[in-house]
């Protein structure tokens, strides 16, 4: 248990500055890094910061696995088939213990464009029924993108959404490990999934947590429903560990700086925008320097101040 101590204290002593400028930690792979164990038996390929590109195949979320002792279960499905191959690759060296289920985090492409690779080799793969929906309608969007940033990468992917569906709380029992795979509440997106797993104290968190990056904010995004979420249902299981969605593993403290905290600046800000009569066109240029050194920051500021100010136009 110490070595998986030492991990997690670099990790969270990692200064946090941008690393969307560091190259692909893994060459020999499609995957941006290597896969880590968090904790004993719970492992994760962390994705790299920056948007999805040819130079990480797409791998810019947490691909996560835990072998139980009688199967392996995966979370996320990967961006790809070449990717969800890879991390089978990585899975394999470590156990002879066959992958058993897939969780998919939400309905975006790197949850689930990977699911056709194992639900070929009839592995069954589980999302939440508003993800589901969601993938439903965008997935051909979605494969489309994909298709145009991995390049050959795509190859051998096709659109196939989970093979079951859950609404609130399903509980898994495999091996040692007794699982909460849930939806807390309205997040990032629709659909959002937890993987919990209390006796550890970890959450493999999904996109309701953001580590040294900005998270998007989508049209269908409700930021005050994401913090009050957070803060009536996650924040209270008060997990030791934390995989959040995009990042390194860190504490509860961290994540919620880095995402609660950058949701409820830029809500303020853009109240008294509104408060002082401030349009649209202004609203896109509100100050957001306290985390202008995350990650994506370039790339979705401005995009995010204008989503908020729409969302709270009218509250």
């Amino acid at each position: 248990m110490l070595r998986h101590a030492a991990v997690l204290i670099a990790l969270l002593a990692t200064p946090a500055f941008a690393d969307e400028d560091i190259k692909d930690q893994y060459p020999g792979s499609v995957l941006y890094e290597k896969p880590i164990e968090v904790i004993p038996d719970v492992w994760s390929a962390i994705g790299a910061t920056a948007p999805p590109g040819y130079e990480n195949a797409g791998h810019n979320n947490n691909l996560s696995f835990i072998v139980t002792g009688d199967g392996v279960i995966v979370v996320n499905a990967g961006a790809n088939v070449k990717l969800a191959s890879a991390l089978h690759d990585e899975i394999k060296a470590i156990t002879d213990q066959p992958v058993k289920l897939v969780i998919n985090e939400n309905g975006q492409g790197h949850a689930m464009l990977g699911n056709n690779y194992w639900i070929d080799q009839g592995v069954e793969v589980l999302a939440h029924v508003d993800a589901a929906e969601i993938f439903e309608e965008d997935n051909g969007a979605l494969f489309a993108n994909m298709k145009r940033y991995a390049q050959e990468n795509w190859e051998g992917t096709y659109p196939m959404g989970p093979t079951r569906t859950f609404d609130d709380k399903e509980v898994i029992e495999m091996g040692r490990f007794t699982i909460e795979v849930l939806h807390l509440g309205e997040a990032h997106s629709p659909g959002d999934t937890q993987v919990w797993i209390p006796a550890e104290s970890l959450m493999i968190a999904g996109d309701i947590a953001f580590n040294n990056r900005i998270s998007p904010i989508f049209a269908d995004t409700c930021t005050s429903c994401w913090i009050e979420t957070w803060e009536t249902a996650f924040a209270p299981l008060n997990p030791t560990y934390i995989i959040p969605g995009h990042g390194h593993p860190t504490n509860l403290a961290q994540v919620e700086d880095h995402t609660i905290g950058y949701l409820k600046h830029l809500r303020a800000k853009i109240g008294e925008h509104i408060e002082n009569g401030g349009t649209l066109e202004d609203a896109y240029y509100v100050d957001q320097s306290p985390y202008a050194h995350h990650d994506t920051f370039k790339e979705l500021a401005t995009k995010n101040a204008g989503q908020v100010f729409s969302e709270m136009e009218f509250e």
